[in-house]
Protein backbone atom coordinates (compact mmCIF):
# COMPACT_ATOMS: atom_id res chain seq x y z
CA UNK A 1 0.00 0.00 0.00
CA UNK A 2 1.13 3.23 -0.84
CA UNK A 3 1.24 6.03 1.61
CA UNK A 4 2.38 9.65 2.47
CA UNK A 5 3.54 12.59 0.85
CA UNK A 6 7.00 12.65 -0.95
CA UNK A 7 8.04 16.00 -1.90
CA UNK A 8 9.92 14.98 -5.26
CA UNK A 9 11.46 17.11 -8.53
CA UNK A 10 10.44 16.11 -12.41
CA UNK A 11 13.97 16.33 -14.14
CA UNK A 12 14.25 18.09 -17.56
CA UNK A 13 13.66 15.16 -19.45
CA UNK A 14 10.24 14.21 -17.99
CA UNK A 15 11.13 11.49 -15.70
CA UNK A 16 10.61 11.42 -11.77
CA UNK A 17 12.51 9.48 -9.44
CA UNK A 18 9.91 7.10 -7.17
CA UNK A 19 10.41 7.82 -3.11
CA UNK A 20 12.83 5.59 -1.59
CA UNK A 21 9.75 4.42 0.61
CA UNK A 22 7.83 3.25 -2.38
CA UNK A 23 10.64 1.80 -4.52
CA UNK A 24 10.84 -0.22 -1.68
CA UNK A 25 7.21 -2.02 -2.06
CA UNK A 26 7.59 -2.02 -5.62
CA UNK A 27 10.72 -3.98 -4.98
CA UNK A 28 9.20 -6.43 -2.86
CA UNK A 29 6.65 -6.96 -5.10
CA UNK A 30 8.97 -7.62 -7.94
CA UNK A 31 7.20 -5.26 -10.07
CA UNK A 32 9.13 -3.30 -13.35
CA UNK A 33 6.36 -2.11 -15.29
CA UNK A 34 3.90 0.57 -14.84
CA UNK A 35 0.93 2.47 -16.81
CA UNK A 36 1.40 6.16 -15.93
CA UNK A 37 -2.28 7.55 -16.76
CA UNK A 38 -4.59 10.21 -15.63
CA UNK A 39 -8.58 10.25 -15.77
CA UNK A 40 -8.41 14.00 -16.41
CA UNK A 41 -4.87 15.50 -17.04
CA UNK A 42 -4.33 17.20 -13.58
CA UNK A 43 -2.30 14.91 -12.31
CA UNK A 44 0.16 11.54 -13.09
CA UNK A 45 -1.07 8.30 -11.60
CA UNK A 46 1.84 5.58 -11.58
CA UNK A 47 -0.20 2.22 -11.12
CA UNK A 48 1.94 -0.90 -10.96
CA UNK A 49 0.92 -2.76 -14.14
CA UNK A 50 -0.19 -6.01 -12.57
CA UNK A 51 -2.89 -3.50 -10.05
CA UNK A 52 -3.56 -1.32 -13.26
CA UNK A 53 -4.78 -4.65 -15.19
CA UNK A 54 -7.08 -5.45 -11.81
CA UNK A 55 -8.52 -1.90 -12.70
CA UNK A 56 -8.93 -2.59 -16.02
CA UNK A 57 -11.00 -6.26 -15.59
CA UNK A 58 -13.05 -4.35 -12.89
CA UNK A 59 -14.33 -1.92 -15.27
CA UNK A 60 -14.73 -4.26 -18.16
CA UNK A 61 -16.12 -7.04 -15.98
CA UNK A 62 -19.74 -4.72 -16.64
CA UNK A 63 -21.99 -6.86 -19.77
CA UNK A 64 -22.31 -3.33 -21.19
CA UNK A 65 -20.02 -0.34 -21.46
CA UNK A 66 -20.83 2.22 -18.89
CA UNK A 67 -20.49 5.90 -20.19
CA UNK A 68 -18.55 6.41 -17.55
CA UNK A 69 -16.23 4.02 -17.82
CA UNK A 70 -15.96 4.74 -21.78
CA UNK A 71 -15.19 8.44 -20.52
CA UNK A 72 -12.75 7.19 -18.14
CA UNK A 73 -10.87 4.31 -20.50
CA UNK A 74 -10.92 6.88 -23.13
CA UNK A 75 -8.96 9.79 -20.92
CA UNK A 76 -6.79 6.79 -19.54
CA UNK A 77 -5.59 5.67 -22.71
CA UNK A 78 -5.34 8.98 -24.34
CA UNK A 79 -3.02 9.97 -21.28
CA UNK A 80 -1.64 6.21 -20.40
CA UNK A 81 1.55 5.15 -21.66
CA UNK A 82 3.35 1.76 -20.16
CA UNK A 83 6.89 2.57 -18.76
CA UNK A 84 9.50 0.67 -17.19
CA UNK A 85 11.49 2.21 -13.98
CA UNK A 86 15.21 2.66 -15.15
CA UNK A 87 18.76 1.70 -12.66
CA UNK A 88 18.00 5.10 -11.03
CA UNK A 89 14.27 3.90 -10.26
CA UNK A 90 13.07 7.03 -12.52
CA UNK A 91 9.84 6.24 -14.35
CA UNK A 92 9.41 8.43 -17.28
CA UNK A 93 6.16 10.41 -17.73
CA UNK A 94 4.51 10.78 -20.75
CA UNK A 95 4.87 14.76 -22.51
CA UNK A 96 1.25 15.37 -22.58
CA UNK A 97 0.77 14.26 -19.19
CA UNK A 98 3.94 16.41 -18.51
CA UNK A 99 2.40 19.56 -20.04
CA UNK A 100 -1.13 19.56 -19.03
CA UNK A 101 -0.53 18.80 -15.36
CA UNK A 102 2.34 21.29 -15.43
CA UNK A 103 4.90 18.88 -14.64
CA UNK A 104 8.08 19.58 -16.82
CA UNK A 105 11.17 20.40 -14.80
CA UNK A 106 8.60 20.83 -11.90
CA UNK A 107 8.86 20.65 -8.05
CA UNK A 108 6.12 17.76 -7.34
CA UNK A 109 4.48 15.79 -4.46
CA UNK A 110 4.40 12.11 -5.07
CA UNK A 111 1.26 10.90 -2.69
CA UNK A 112 0.58 7.32 -2.02
CA UNK A 113 -2.99 6.60 -2.90
CA UNK A 114 -2.83 2.26 -1.82
CA UNK A 115 -2.95 0.62 -5.16
CA UNK A 116 -1.31 3.98 -7.12
CA UNK A 117 0.76 6.66 -6.71
CA UNK A 118 -0.47 10.27 -7.85
CA UNK A 119 2.38 13.11 -8.62
CA UNK A 120 1.33 16.75 -8.94
CA UNK A 121 2.46 19.56 -9.44
CA UNK A 122 3.56 21.14 -5.84
CA UNK A 123 2.38 24.89 -6.52
CA UNK A 124 -1.01 23.36 -7.86
CA UNK A 125 -1.60 20.88 -5.27
CA UNK A 126 -0.86 23.13 -2.45
CA UNK A 127 -3.18 25.53 -3.67
CA UNK A 128 -5.87 22.67 -4.02
CA UNK A 129 -5.55 21.93 -0.66
CA UNK A 130 -6.10 25.16 0.71
CA UNK A 131 -9.34 25.81 -1.08
CA UNK A 132 -11.06 22.19 -0.38
CA UNK A 133 -10.36 21.67 3.81
CA UNK A 134 -12.54 18.97 5.29
CA UNK A 135 -15.66 20.83 5.91
CA UNK A 136 -17.82 19.18 9.48
CA UNK A 137 -20.13 17.82 6.67
CA UNK A 138 -16.85 15.67 5.34
CA UNK A 139 -15.71 14.78 9.07
CA UNK A 140 -19.75 13.53 9.92
CA UNK A 141 -19.51 11.19 6.09
CA UNK A 142 -15.95 10.18 7.34
CA UNK A 143 -16.87 9.22 10.31
CA UNK A 144 -20.37 7.35 9.10
CA UNK A 145 -18.41 5.44 6.67
CA UNK A 146 -16.11 4.22 9.52
CA UNK A 147 -18.73 3.43 11.93
CA UNK A 148 -20.41 1.46 9.20
CA UNK A 149 -17.02 -1.19 7.97
CA UNK A 150 -16.03 -1.74 12.03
Amino acid sequence: MFRGNHPAKVDEKGRLKLPSAFKALVDAATVTQFYVTSPDGNSAQIWPLPEWERREAQLGESSEMDEAVQKYLSFTSYYGHQVGMDQQARILLPQILRSEAKLDDQEAVVIGMGNYVEVHNRKAFEDKMAANRLTAEDRTRLAELTRRKS
